[in-house]
C-alpha cells in the first residue's frame, strides 16, 4: 500500500472545495439522487476524490435505487477501510479510503451476488476516469 496522504484541514478545503470537504473530511452525505455518478453507466474506474486512488470499477456498479452510486465490490481488498459508525441512531459500517482516510459512504449486506454487498458511495467522494471508447 502507498504511504498515507496527510494534509492540514486548510489544504484539504483548498483542494476539495466546500461541498466535497464536508463529505470527504467531515463524514457528510450528499442528498439522495443528487450525485453526479448515481446514474453514470459509462465504463471506467472510480477514484478517490481526495488522493486519486482507484476504488471501484464500473463492472461492479449496479442500480440499487438507493440514490447513491452502488458497487458490489472494490477494485482491491486494500483500497477501502471499514469502521463502525453508530451515528444517526443506526449501526452501520463506514467506508474510508485506505490512502487518505476520506469518507466514502457505507457498506450494507443487501447487495447482489456474488458478494452480497452494497457499497453505497457519495458521488462527491469520487472522480471518474472513463473509457473514451465507451459510448453507452
Amino acid at each position: 500500500m502507498k504511504e498515507k496522504v496527510q494534509k492540514s484541514d486548510e489544504q484539504w478545503l483548498a483542494q476539495l472545495g466546500e461541498q466535497r470537504y464536508a463529505v470527504c473530511r467531515r463524514g457528510g452525505t450528499e442528498p439522495a439522487f443528487s450525485g453526479e455518478y448515481c446514474d453514470n453507466k459509462q465504463a471506467g474506474v472510480y477514484l478517490c476524490a481526495g488522493c486519486g486512488q482507484q476504488l471501484f470499477s464500473s463492472d461492479a456498479k449496479f442500480d440499487s435505487a438507493s440514490g447513491w452510486p452502488s458497487f458490489s465490490s472494490t477494485v482491491g481488498d486494500d483500497k477501502v477501510e471499514e469502521h463502525g459508525d453508530s451515528s444517526h441512531g443506526m449501526q452501520r459500517t463506514e467506508l474510508v479510503c485506505s490512502r487518505c482516510d476520506s469518507h466514502l459512504g457505507h457498506v450494507f449486506p443487501d447487495g447482489p451476488a456474488p458478494t452480497g454487498l452494497r457499497y453505497c458511495i457519495n458521488s462527491l467522494s469520487l472522480n471518474f476516469d472513463g473509457d473514451p471508447g465507451d459510448e453507452d
